[in-house]
């Protein structure tokens, strides 16, 4: 692959991430490794060539859930500010990590999507990476959808909160009703280390500390702590209002945080988590799995229905997960943020293929936690 050269207003942001040596790093990413998966295509070739069934017949996506999905109404506009990242786990489906500065939102399509929040009829800004809050224009694109009057939710990894050049973020995000969306594998220091590195359990309840001190994860409405989980292996997420009891309780028993509320995720067959899958052997059997506990009712509440999802390049998606894989909306023509139209993506069909069945099975999974 060639080495894209970051662009200079990048470089000290890069430079920072890359002389940490206080977040630990689980993984390195395919780009960096040179890894045959870090082609998307290669990723689509791999699940499309395995022979899945239901009921004794092989199944399509479209075959469970009786034809092509139609958007609902726009309610959320996420928003992929760039690949780099801190940390570098090892389940993440985005390839995300300190080397990522090759996948960045220039300035002008930062212009462009702020634009774009101002017109759109949607209720919610999500901000997701990477670890969006790297990102140089991290807190205009925050003022903007504010001003907007629009809900802003930052995807945040906690880690991300400690390092110095975010000094003072919290209580700047507090200070704009900024919903803090975290991300924690398990409420136990094991398991989220597995996946995330040595320590990175430790940071994160300090950072839930500093959360909690200013005034999230309190039961303030205003100010919103959702931790978000996912299973460190090949099985479904568990409960989610069961999970939440449970972690709410360990929590802060253990570590006196707390938090308001539990998103529970299934792992995506897609990027790093698709690699381990294959590695370990579990791929097929993953699959399967998520085949049969198809769920038809966690369909209605898929992201792909109310949910624009707009890459770190500006090129529009169905969905973060579709983003990653590169399947672009329908028709691909125009989808791209300085060309939004709003009529026109309620116009189109959903794209799909089979690392949906992630999303529809068992109680199903999306960006809000579990749909059924």
């Amino acid at each position: 692959m060639t080495e894209i050269i970051p662009p200079r207003r990048f470089k000290e942001v890069a430079d920072a991430v890359a002389a940490d040596a206080q977040s630990p790093r689980a993984a390195q990413s395919l780009q960096r490794r040179h890894a045959p998966l870090a082609s998307t295509s290669a990723q689509l070739a791999m699940l499309g060539a395995l022979p899945l069934e239901r009921e004794g017949r092989q199944v399509t996506f479209e075959d469970l859930t009786g034809g092509v999905l139609r958007p609902a109404k726009l309610e959320i506009f996420q928003v992929n500010l760039g690949k780099l990242c801190n940390m570098a786990c090892r389940h993440c489906h985005v390839d995300a990590g300190p080397d990522r500065t090759d996948a960045m939102m220039s300035d002008e399509t930062v212009e462009h999507v702020i634009a774009a929040i101002k017109l759109s009829t949607a209720t919610t800004v999500d901000l997701t990476g990477g670890a969006p809050e790297l990102h140089p224009r991290f807190r205009d694109i925050v003022e903007a959808a504010v001003k907007a009057g629009k809900h802003v939710m930052d995807r945040c990894n906690l880690t991300i909160l400690l390092v110095p050049r975010n000094a003072g973020l919290i209580d700047w995000l507090a200070e704009r009703n900024v919903e803090i969306v975290a991300s924690l594998p398990h409420y136990r220091r094991p398991n989220t280390d597995s996946q995330r590195g040595a320590g990175v359990f430790e940071k994160s309840m300090k950072a839930m500390t500093m959360l909690n001190a200013a005034g999230y994860g309190t039961g303030d409405p205003a100010h919103r702590l959702t931790l978000v989980s996912n299973p460190s292996g090949a099985f479904l997420g568990a409960s989610q209002a069961t999970a939440e009891r449970e972690w709410r309780q360990s929590l802060l028993r253990e570590h006196g945080v707390t938090f308001d509320r539990l998103f529970v995720l299934n792992n995506m067959p897609i990027s790093r988590f698709l690699e381990w899958l294959e590695t370990s052997g579990n791929l097929t059997a993953y699959m399967e799995r998520l085949v049969a506990a198809f769920n038809p009712g966690a369909v209605d509440g898929l992201m792909c229905r109310n949910t624009l999802s707009v890459g770190w390049d500006g090129a529009l998606y169905d969905c973060d997960f579709n983003q990653m894989l590169d399947l672009k909306l329908a028709p691909a023509s125009n989808a791209h943020i300085e060309n939004f139209d709003e009529a026109r993506w309620h116009a189109r069909t959903i794209v799909t293929a089979r690392h949906c069945f992630g999303c529809t099975a068992g109680a199903g999974s999306s960006c809000g936690g579990q749909t059924a």
